[in-house]
């Protein structure tokens, strides 16, 4: 039995003849990521400023701070895929990019789908006890988690660095799946596996959350409905951006994974089939990193906190005459951090 799978595993990773069309892989995705890094990584700076800024006073900040610092390593991987898709560097960056940076973006991306479904748990909180404040030790236990999250996520990632140790050449790193051992390409199918599990599970909470949720913004609407505040209905729909985001980025790219890690670590489809697979692998793949583009708009309409130290910074560097110290004095003067549903 294990011969057997040894053999399956072998022969894909030895059939390196099927090759894909060039002017999409060496062109068109390049193009598409030089958009994301530029615009990512204007948005996420200027995020991380802010929240450089803000204290860890609640759940919700410490769960976005989290999230922003995993958007912004992702986004650092971008130059190097760029490079090494477009082949504007030599092969050997491409092997980099195997070992190292490829890695470190699947390792930031789970990270953020935890977060998100983090941030999920924590709005239904607040959807119903609106007015609870946080206490020191529900402030530890968010970053006892949130570190938790990191070294899991941490823990699985490193093997598949270690075990991408097959030598390097200007062959064997057109698939990165040629240059694992025989192990590491088990332990690749079986993080993939924990990896979906993850996804799965969180997208199941971040569902169930947000029914819940939605009931509890009916129940509001039809204590308000009589007063004529038509507009805290509107106000109150902008906490499913988190939901939304979730679904743009993650979803089509968790269908098509499965069969196309198959197809790098066995051989089980043809180099028609293979193609295909990649196809659309990469073109999911560029939604979730459209995630990290997405995020600075869940800080803004969802973080109160946020919202007014960006405004405020806006402000100041217009220098708009006593308009940013009125800001800050809000600030100062507010004790809710993040936006009530």
């Amino acid at each position: 039995m294990q011969m057997k799978g040894t053999t399956q595993f072998s022969s894909s990773r030895n059939d390196s003849n099927c090759t894909s069309d060039s002017r999409i892989s060496q062109v068109i995705f390049p193009l598409l990521y030089t958009f994301l890094f530029l615009v990512g990584l204007t948005m996420n700076g200027l995020a991380m400023w802010v929240f450089f800024k803000i204290s860890s006073k609640s759940n919700f900040i410490i769960f976005l701070k989290n999230t922003v610092i995993s958007d912004f390593l992702m986004i650092l991987t971008f130059p190097f895929k760029i490079l090494s898709d477009a082949k504007l560097v030599s092969w050997v960056l491409r092997g980099f990019v195997c070992q190292v940076t490829q890695v470190v973006f699947y390792f930031t991306m789970y990270i953020s789908i935890l977060f998100l479904a983090l941030i999920t748990v924590d709005r239904y909180q607040k959807a119903t006890s609106p007015f609870r404040s946080p206490t020191p030790r529900s402030l530890l236990a968010a970053k006892l988690l949130s570190t938790a999250v990191w070294l899991s996520m941490f823990a699985l990632s490193l093997p598949n660095m270690i075990l991408n140790n097959k030598k390097k050449t200007p062959r064997s790193v057109r698939k990165c799946a040629l240059l694992k051992s025989e192990f590491g390409l088990v332990w690749h199918e079986i993080v993939t596996y924990i990896c979906q599990l993850i996804f799965w599970v969180s997208l199941a909470v971040i569902v169930v959350y947000y029914l819940l949720i939605s009931r509890e913004l009916y129940k509001s609407y039809k204590r308000t409905r009589c007063t004529g505040k038509a507009s805290k209905k509107t106000v109150n729909l902008k906490v499913f951006i988190i939901i939304a985001v979730f679904f743009i980025c993650f979803v089509p790219f968790h269908f098509t994974r499965i069969p196309y890690t198959l197809s790098q670590t066995r051989d089980v489809f043809d180099c028609s089939a293979q193609n295909t697979l990649f196809y659309l692998k990469e073109t999911t793949l560029w939604l979730t990193s459209l995630n990290a583009c997405l995020d600075p708009f869940i800080y803004f309409f969802l973080c109160k906190s946020f919202r007014k130290s960006l405004l405020a910074m806006l402000c100041q560097h217009r220098a708009v005459p006593g308009l940013g110290a009125h800001t800050k004095g809000q600030n100062e003067g507010d004790d809710t951090d993040e936006t009530p549903l």
